[in-house]
């Protein structure tokens, strides 16, 4: 018992969840047994039982007043109001062909044509309307007339969604939906489909065409989204468009011209920064001279409260000392710790002693490192710093001859970033790299200053309560909690506290290897690469397989199909708390990624040489644990014609595609299942033509896999609930209240 009395420098949460709109069960059906040993404890008596009980209900009751007193209740009983008159247009709306539905939008351009608006549904203002419509009845028409004219336009994305997504928004996506449309920040608990919300108000701000921002978190989520829900905005007659790193400058004008544009906040910002330094009109790539109209900002409290503060800076060289750096380099190789120089962690400052200082100014031939003519002293204290605080895959990386800082909050690796007042340059001669000129800054602006300039702006995320202060100072957002479909049955386990780092460490690699015993998925998330490469260490040591996603490019390579396949029995994923984000994890595994796979493993080898050049840690032992299924008898049959016709086609047509090029040919294949029918498709690929029709064929092999894929995860995912569901381990107090956003739709 003496060790209760450390203090708990270290915390470990231990979580498990569930998503209930999915029926995916998280609780655990008995108690958690560890297999090491553990102190006895007494019996409690029945007494002691009955008042805890007493005081559970006591509890319960509390809370429910408390939510019952509270703004966030009534404000979202309020948007309900918006809701009924929503399902109220549903069948009307559905009894519209493609062709009359899609027609709506000219139908709603032309009333704003003629002197119409968009009308803001302020929560409060509808409140306000609810309660003097008792006294004025010429209010509650006003009100009447903005509901219409809002639900509408929301009935008509529902019905899209349907026919195109074969997805449906919930009543509380509804409300979601007018929250993002009031200029307000929509918090959704994980699963309850975020990413379906974002359509309903993108669509009615686009309709003013004067342009939409969709931003998310990085280039994958962007170009998912605008391929995904882009299908709905395309159906519907608007133009979506896709920033992109990589693009060109005529690219980038043509997107941003769309009515929805999807991009990234880094993408978005360094575009305006360009913007603003361009020598004419014909070099600018945004709306101007209003390039901001209405954003909706995805994981808003990561954006603009987590790396807000981050400037986004374009710069110009300002000297050409690159050779000095080098040398410095060296000189910091003679001088020791102790000896020659003195550092102070607390503020990463180096002070050189006298023996520190002779001996620098004899290696390099001066007679005093401060001299003005000849200043060495700020290139040897940088090439210090660079020697003892920033190390290989903890501060930043090296990749394609270059060092690459990681972002420590999030894990990933940011391409356009470099440290100032030559700390990088000093990094990059100690890794014996090339070093790029010191530079000035040119242009920069923060997050916050950048999302500033929207007239209207909103967001959405899962957590967002907590720093509700900060986006009405900053933003004047509100945060309006949106309640889940149906009730949540996530159980958040007791925290647990350590004395030290080790022994926390060492808790979760026992719990990770308990959980691994059961075939149970473990998902845990770490604040840093350091801690997720430490905890990898662990688990290798205890033959435990498991995936690793945080900055390193072997890991973040296939990020979005490992997080996706997090649910599989077996499963180990150890993820920095931005890494996946934004993709959903099914229990029993995603069917969809999984078919997808099984057709490049099968075409790829046929249509390009190239290697695909992926490093993956383990990917053999990962390969033995997570197997890939076996198809059917039919399917395989379906597979051996698919590679026979690729082999020929590759051959006789002579292509030699890149890998990049032969994987989006077999996506394309495969998405041709959602604008064909089954019969179509048969049709188009029994066709005799010139050539073998090998888009049908793959989109008809893809459909015959997925069944099996389906029946795969769903045996698999019904003994994962039985198991007991993921199993969630955050490793800090902060990590564990963000650990929501990781877990997707389970």
């Amino acid at each position: 018992m003496a060790a209760l009395s450390y203090p708990p420098f270290f915390a470990l949460q231990r979580i498990t969840s569930t998503d209930a709109n999915a029926n995916a069960f998280f609780v655990r059906s008995r108690p958690f047994v560890p297999p090491w040993p553990r102190l006895r404890r007494r019996r409690c008596a029945p007494a002691l039982v009955a008042v805890a009980s007493v005081k559970e209900n006591i509890g319960r009751v509390q809370k429910h007043f408390t939510d019952f007193t509270s703004l966030n209740y009534w404000v979202v009983a309020d948007y309900y109001r918006l809701v009924n008159s929503v399902n109220a247009f549903e069948p009307q709306i559905k009894a519209l062909s493609d062709e009359q539905l899609a027609a709506k939008t000219s139908e709603f351009r032309r009333r704003l044509a003629r002197g119409a608006t968009l009308a803001d549904i302020q929560a409060g203002l509808l409140l306000f309307y609810a309660v003097a419509s008792l006294l004025v009845s010429s209010l509650n028409c006003f009100y009447d007339r903005i509901v219409i004219n809002v639900s509408e336009a929301f009935a008509v994305v529902r019905e899209a969604a349907w026919r195109k997504l074969r997805m449906r928004h919930f009543d509380v996506q509804i409300i979601g939906g007018a929250v993002l449309h009031d200029g307000s920040i929509a918090e959704m608990k994980t699963g309850e489909g975020k990413t379906l919300v974002s359509t309903l108000a993108a669509y009615l701000n686009a309709l003013t065409s004067e342009g939409v921002h969709v931003v998310t978190v990085n280039d994958y989520l962007a170009q998912r989204d605008a391929e995904w829900m882009g299908r709905v905005h395309r159906f519907l007659g608007l133009s979506v468009g896709l920033i992109q790193r990589g693009m060109n400058a005529e690219e980038r004008r043509i997107n941003y011209r769309c009515d929805i544009t999807y991009t990234n906040n880094s993408e978005l910002g360094f575009d305006y920064l360009r913007d603003n330094l361009a020598g004419n009109r014909d070099q600018l790539v945004m709306r101007w001279p209003k390039p901001f109209h209405f954003g909706i900002v995805d994981e808003v409290d990561s954006v603009l409260i987590d790396e807000g503060r981050n400037p986004l800076l374009i710069s110009g060289e300002a000297s050409k000392d690159a050779a000095r750096f080098p040398v410095a380099a060296k000189v910091a190789e003679l001088l020791k710790q102790g000896t020659h120089y003195k550092v102070e962690l607390k503020d990463n400052s180096v002070e050189l002693t006298e023996e520190g200082i002779a001996l620098a100014e004899m290696a390099l031939e001066t007679n005093d490192l401060w001299d003005e003519n000849d200043p060495w002293a700020r290139f040897v204290i940088n090439a210090i710093k660079a020697k003892e605080f920033y190390r290989p895959d903890v501060q930043y990386i090296v990749r394609d001859g270059k060092a690459l800082i990681i972002n420590e909050l999030t894990g990933r690796v940011e391409e356009k970033r470099r440290w100032s007042e030559g700390i990088h340059q000093a990094v990059e001669a100690k890794e014996g790299l090339k070093i790029q000129a010191d530079s000035v800054v040119v242009a920069q602006i923060t997050y916050q200053s950048l999302f500033k300039l929207y007239p209207k702006l909103s967001g959405m995320t899962g957590t967002a309560k907590t720093e509700e202060k900060e986006f009405l100072k900053m933003f004047r957002m509100p945060v309006i909690e949106v309640p889940t479909n149906l009730p949540n049955i996530r159980k958040d386990l007791p925290i647990q506290a350590f004395a030290t780092a080790r022994g926390k460490w060492e808790q979760v690699r026992r719990e990770v290897e308990y959980m691994f015993g059961q075939g149970r998925p473990v998902l845990v998330g770490t604040t840093s690469v350091e801690n997720s490469e430490l905890l990898s260490g662990m688990l290798w040591e205890w033959n435990i397989p498991h995936n690793v996603l945080n900055a390193r490019p072997k890991y973040a390579a296939k990020e979005a199909e490992v997080v996706a396949q997090a649910g599989r029995k077996h499963a180990i994923t150890l993820s920095t708390n931005m890494a996946g984000r934004g993709t959903d994890i099914i229990l029993g595994g995603n069917p969809k990624m999984l078919a997808r796979e099984i057709i490049e493993d099968s075409l790829l080898s046929f249509l390009t040489r190239e290697d695909p050049n992926v490093e993956l840690a383990g990917e053999a032992i990962s390969q033995m644990v997570l197997p890939k299924i076996t198809v059917g008898s039919s399917s395989m049959a379906l597979l051996a014609k698919t590679s026979l016709m690729a082999k020929y086609v590759s051959k006789s047509e002579g292509k030699s595609w890149t890998y990049q090029k032969a994987k989006s040919f077999i996506l394309e294949a495969i998405e041709m299942n959602l604008s064909y029918s089954l019969e179509e498709l048969e049709k188009l690929a029994n066709e005799e033509s010139e050539t073998y029709p090998l888009g049908p064929t793959v989109a008809l092999t893809y459909l015959s896999v997925l069944k099996d894929c389906e029946e795969h995860c769903l045996n698999e995912g019904s003994e994962v609930k039985r198991l007991g569901g993921l199993h969630v381990i955050g490793t800090s107090l902060h990590e564990s209240r963000r650990i929501d956003n990781q877990v997707g739709n389970c």
